[in-house]
């Protein structure tokens, strides 16, 4: 039983092959090389081409044919997916306009208004979250700024809905999918057709929608023939990226956290009940259950700016690696010399009520700070947002015991994950994984090879736990009150 895993993120598109039988991955792949470009055609904008996702997946098979992978004995796919995204098609599956991905900001203004006239308890009882900048916002952007766009819309749907749907050629999505867009209604259980009417906008431009878990569709037959695959292969799974990587992780239990720090950094925690933030500080979803679970829900937290800001300081320095900045940040002294980073430079932070205050570092000493300082102020200033959050989610009652996370990204920096630990006084569990292995083993959930989740991540192994330093902790919370203060004067 093999089984495929896709991962489309805004920076790549990684795909895993789970062997079901030997229970292990048998071959990985990424495309491109380098990261996929984000369009920002105006301020505040964050564009893909749709198909630029398709040509990139479609070189990823042939990267696991290369590796010796027999592409047409995949039986099962499972798609996990960069969230909030919007993508639109006409009645023959074609993009009409680029996707409006999750880091675009341009319709915070109209998530506001709408939340404004529809009132606070229609937001938080019916969608547990505000409008906001998510993907509802953006449709209404499209129809108010680009009418002759609008009017070639057949269907709207999620990032993965759209590779999904282009390899079964029939437009689906999920409810779990539509939570995360803020068009899923949890009173009635249906399409938020209320927010919806509010801005006239037909709900039957909503993609039909499929079970997260089982037979979405099966491949079509041009397609098959023309990437490699075959026709008997069913698209059994999908889910955004976030609530993706809590499943890889086999987090499905009330308290159990997870974070990434990916392009973003995100705390997750899981819950048997919805959690609203009238702040909006936090945001809940559906949280991946198979069809006979009891409803989960998960709570988001999430900094724009994660493993993108330390990105962007690795492109600016040029020369040097991953493993080279980590030795160079191992260098400088936890507080990193006084030097403060701020990490808010991509885009409207839902966790600071939808502001753009944009990235910065306080207190740099031209006689003090050097680059050892420079690239762990970056570290510990990611770590120091992802506490913020992780305080914020105590204020509403949410906590764990420990937090999870796959070893890539930033986690792969053994001095993050010690900060993580020291700042949020809590283990940092490591575990081999990833977001597109997750996604082949819930495939295997989906077309029945897994009965269920224990099953499929048994083999789930920790390879490293930070622990708490108790002989540091002072010193870090010394230093993230300072980092706390220098925030909350941005808002003065």
């Amino acid at each position: 039983m093999l089984l495929l895993g896709v991962d489309l993120g805004s920076s790549s598109i990684k795909l895993t092959v789970v062997d079901g039988a030997k229970d292990t991955v048998i071959a990985e792949a990424s495309q491109p090389p380098d990261e996929m470009p984000i369009f920002a055609p105006s301020p505040d904008f964050a564009e893909q081409d749709p198909d630029m996702w398709w040509q990139y997946f479609c070189q990823g098979l042939e990267v696991l044919r290369i590796q010796g992978i027999d592409t047409l004995a995949i039986e099962a796919i499972g798609f996990a997916y960069q969230m909030h995204g919007l993508v639109c098609v006409d009645e023959h599956l074609k993009p009409v306009r680029p996707a409006i991905i999750w880091c675009d900001s341009r319709a915070v203004e109209i998530g506001k208004s709408a939340a404004k006239h529809l009132g606070a308890a229609y937001c938080f009882e019916h969608l547990l979250n505000e409008p906001g900048n998510f993907t509802a916002s953006k449709l209404r952007w499209v129809q108010q700024n680009e009418p002759h766009i609008f009017s070639q819309i057949t269907h709207v749907m999620l990032p993965g809905d759209y590779l999904a749907s282009k390899l079964c050629q029939a437009a689906s999505t999920t409810e779990a999918g539509l939570s995360e867009g803020i068009l899923w209604d949890y009173q009635t259980q249906s399409v938020a057709s209320e927010l919806l009417t509010h801005w006239n906008i037909d709900q039957n431009i909503v993609a039909p929608i499929v079970p997260q878990f089982g037979l979405q569709g099966r491949l079509d037959k041009t397609i098959a023939q023309s990437i490699g695959l075959s026709a008997d292969t069913a698209v059994t799974y999908r889910a955004g990226d976030q609530p993706n990587n809590a499943l890889s992780l086999n987090a499905f239990k009330e308290g159990d956290m997870v974070a990434t720090a990916g392009t973003s950094a995100v705390i997750y925690a899981c819950s048997n009940s919805p959690v609203s933030d009238r702040l909006e500080r936090l945001n809940t979803f559906l949280h991946p259950a198979a069809h006979d679970a009891a409803a989960m829900y998960g709570a988001l937290m999430c900094i724009n700016g994660g493993a993108r800001a330390f990105a962007w300081l690795k492109e600016l320095l040029g020369h040097y690696s991953y493993p080279q900045l980590n030795e160079i940040a191992s260098q400088a002294p936890v507080g990193s010399d006084g030097l403060l980073f701020l990490p808010f430079g991509n885009g409207a932070e839902r966790v600071l009520g939808l502001q753009s205050i944009n990235a910065s570092w306080l207190n740099l000493d031209f006689n003090r700070h050097q680059l050892a300082q420079m690239v762990r102020s970056v570290q510990e200033g990611v770590a120091c947002a992802l506490r913020y959050g992780f305080d914020v989610m105590k204020t509403l009652g949410v906590e764990g015991q420990r937090i999870r996370a796959s070893n890539n990204n930033l986690f792969l920096s053994e001095l993050f994950a010690q900060t993580v630990a020291d700042l949020t006084r809590l283990p940092v569990e490591l575990y081999d994984t990833s977001g597109s292995e997750g996604a082949a083993r819930a495939a295997g959930i989906g077309i029945g090879f897994y009965k269920n989740s224990d099953e499929c991540f048994a083999n789930l192994k920790i390879i490293r736990c930070h622990e708490p330093n108790e002989n540091v902790a002072a010193a870090f919370e010394t230093h993230y009150q300072t980092w706390l203060a220098a925030l909350n004067s941005r808002f003065d």
